[in-house]
């Protein structure tokens, strides 16, 4: 079953049409039924179905000269009753589609009802509503106009499955232009269509059903999770330090070290080594028992690389467990290393050190994301973290760590998506990468402090090349292709540029020094717009290394640069108070945006003073918390400032699920009457710790 947040991409379906004895659907019978189901963004031709219906009354002439069925052509079809049951089989719990599907659903609720069978309302999308919301000023909304307009060449034109083809067709080519106009969930979708509907008056009187069924409370019900696995870091249950043994060193040495160690497994890895998985191998005490039932004692002797398994599986210390479990359900592993921030294997986890969380089965997200090889894979994946997100809040989990957890699947999709990229170049004839290189995320993401509203914000680093050169040229096309697959999985386009397909967020790592160095000469405020967040980077895909030594580049040339930092706070511009006279909740529409009133003030400075006095953190805590330890400002003021961004998080966070249910735009703004007391409190002294911020931000940058 689909939930609110599939996105139209990912979305599995089932697009329907019927013929009818005519046009009242509170008198017609059906003639023929025909459906196709749609999955992963393809109509799947083989996976379709066309039946005949035979009906209890003779069909009209008018009616057969619209679709060519007349009486003798179902002189031996079976009766809706007997159709039926296999359609609904078919069907299942997919959405439906169709175009103008209120006259379709109708008609099958109409038989239903006749035959005394059960009838459940599905999820529908009108494709003609669908069509409408994508141009509103087509010259009109017909399945032959809608299709020329789209270029889709139409299928048997009034037959039940030439129909049906053509409507799945049809809301596959919509889904970009809906995009387009910000809508990309189902719940959106079908947001939009119910504004539409009150429109059909005349449909409604002839006795259409509604295209889009009312909203459904029971839809928005948050899952009951288990919270560990998606707050547990990996890094927390490992067992470190990794132990390794050489490659000659024999079975037994091995089997004696983890004997000794009362560990289960040892990684394979020459002496003096960077240890990077592509390097390492693992051996288990499964292994060698393994290997001694088939081969005898006298394996014993042999090099211990000879019963290593290659490549390593691994999981970044930083992940969550649910990963974990995950990646080991899908690899059918049970041990993984583990990789510090660098990419070096610093740890080891089995599955025994998972053992006290809850069945595989309960797990909403899981490994999914790297297994995806298209858009709509890795949308459906993207798409469970709303879900997720709702019932962690259920649970009582603080909006500071569902962040982080969101932040975390953010950057695996973009590692994903720059998988994919290279495989799409390769297969193009474009080559593999021509230097070593890493993909970064950057501003909230870099935080790990993003929440559901985002867009893209990343960079790309490789090892050498001149600006425009021949190794730029093919990181840009890779920047391209990983922001187009954001884009339509639902991570829109930066609006401000930043991202790795764009010039000045792309270079070797020559260019992203001399950059650096720039920026610490510039002497306007103007010169210095998106640069901060530049210092929030982090590495998810490639070279980890290399990105974390041009970060930590950043913060070296940044150091003791009391006018740079002073610039990037000019750069961000002044805070927009959130309180009005007599302390009252300042909002437009009944909303407060609290990234602009709250927020965005708390992260800036926290940043900014971080660079001024060397703090290489990433997170706003992090960077509040080794301010603290420098003995810079009150420690009443900024433990203020920490505990006013979990109250915002936590505020609008809530109020993005909320609005991603009801297929709303998800934005930073919150409903104030929407809060219960408790919460208008927290919000009014989170909003006056931020108060005067901007004085507190001038005393400590000196």
């Amino acid at each position: 079953m689909e939930s609110n947040a599939t996105p139209l991409v990912a979305l599995d379906a089932v697009a329907i049409d019927t013929e009818t004895t005519g046009l009242d659907p509170r008198r017609a019978w059906v003639v023929e039924i025909g459906a196709v189901r749609i999955a992963a963004g393809v109509v799947e031709v083989a996976a379709s179905m066309q039946r005949r219906a035979r009906p209890p009354v003779a069909i009209p002439a008018a009616a057969t000269k619209v679709h060519g069925i007349d009486d003798a052509a179902v002189a031996g079809a079976p009766t809706f009753a007997e159709v039926w049951p296999q359609f609904f089989t078919f069907i299942g719990d997919s959405v439906l589609i169709g175009h103008s599907v209120g006259f379709d659903l109708a008609v099958l609720e109409r038989e239903a009802t006749r035959a005394n069978m059960s009838w459940a309302r599905p999820r529908t999308l009108d494709t003609r509503l669908l069509a409408q919301l994508a141009e509103p000023n087509l010259a009109d909304y017909s399945l032959e106009t809608t299709a020329a307009w789209l270029a889709v060449v139409p299928g048997d034109r009034h037959s039940a499955l030439g129909d049906a083809m053509t409507a799945a067709r049809v809301y596959l080519a919509l889904v970009p232009k809906l995009r387009a106009r910000g809508i990309r969930t189902l719940a959106e979708a079908e947001e939009a269509c119910r504004a539409l509907t009150p429109a059909l008056t005349e449909q409604h009187r002839a006795g259409w059903a509604p295209p889009v069924r009312p909203r459904d409370t029971a839809d928005r019900s948050p899952p009951r999770i288990d919270s560990y696995p998606y707050v547990t870091r990996i890094g927390s249950i490992m067992k470190a330090p990794a132990h390794f043994i050489a490659p000659d060193a024999s079975v037994a040495a091995a089997l004696e070290h983890m004997t000794s160690e009362r560990i289960s497994s040892l990684f394979v890895c020459a002496p003096g080594i960077a240890p990077r998985p592509e390097q390492v191998g693992i051996i288990t005490e499964r292994d060698v028992l393994r290997a001694l039932a088939t081969h005898g004692a006298g394996v014993l002797a042999l090099p211990v690389e000879q019963a290593a398994n290659r490549p390593l599986a691994c999981v970044p210390a930083d992940a969550f467990a649910y990963l974990a479990i995950g990646r080991m359900t899908r690899l059918k592993v049970r041990h993984l290393g583990v990789t510090d921030e660098r990419g070096l294997v610093v740890g080891a986890l089995s599955a025994r050190d998972l053992l006290h969380l809850r069945a595989e089965a309960g797990l909403i997200l899981g490994d999914e994301i790297v297994q995806a090889t298209d858009v709509p894979a890795l949308a459906r994946g993207w798409a469970k973290l709303p879900l997720v997100a709702s019932g962690l809040v259920n649970e009582g989990i603080a909006g500071r760590e569902i962040a982080a957890l969101i932040s975390s699947r953010l950057g695996g999709l973009t590692q994903r998506a720059a998988v994919i990229a290279e495989q799409r170049m390769i297969a193009a004839g474009q080559g593999g990468p021509p230097c070593p290189y890493a993909v970064m995320v950057l501003g909230s993401a870099g935080r790990e402090e993003s929440l559901l509203a985002m867009d893209q914000d990343n960079a790309l680093v490789f090892a050498d090349g001149e600006p425009d050169g021949a190794e730029d040229r093919w990181f840009a096309t890779l920047g391209s292709l990983v922001a187009d697959t954001l884009h339509e999985v639902g991570v829109p386009y930066c609006k401000g540029g930043v991202m790795a397909k764009n010039a000045p967020w792309r270079g070797s790592v020559a260019t992203w020094r001399q950059r650096i160095d720039g920026w610490i000469g510039r002497s306007t405020p103007q010169d210095l717009l998106s640069v901060d967040i530049f210092f929030d980077l982090r590495s998810v895909h490639g070279d980890a290394a290399m990105a974390d030594d041009i970060w930590r580049a950043g913060f070296d040339a940044a150091r003791s640069e009391a006018a740079f930092a002073k610039l990037l706070a000019e750069a961000a511009g002044p805070l927009q108070s959130g309180l009005g006279w007599f302390g009252r909740i300042r909002t437009e529409q009944g909303r407060i945006d609290l990234k602009l009133a709250g927020l965005f003030g708390i992260v800036t400075a926290a940043r900014v003073l971080a660079i001024r006095h060397h703090v290489v953190e990433r997170s706003t805590t992090a960077r509040i918390a080794g301010i603290k330890a420098l003995g810079r400002g009150a420690e009443r003021d900024l433990d203020a400032l920490a505990d006013a961004q979990a109250v915002f998080l936590d505020l609008i966070l809530a109020q993005q699920i909320e609005d991603s249910e009801r297929g709303q735009p998800v934005t930073n703004r919150v409903a104030v009457e929407r809060l219960s007391r408790r919460d208008r409190a927290r919000l009014r002294g989170a909003l006056q710790a931020v108060q005067h911020l901007d004085e507190l931000i001038r005393g400590l940058l000196v």
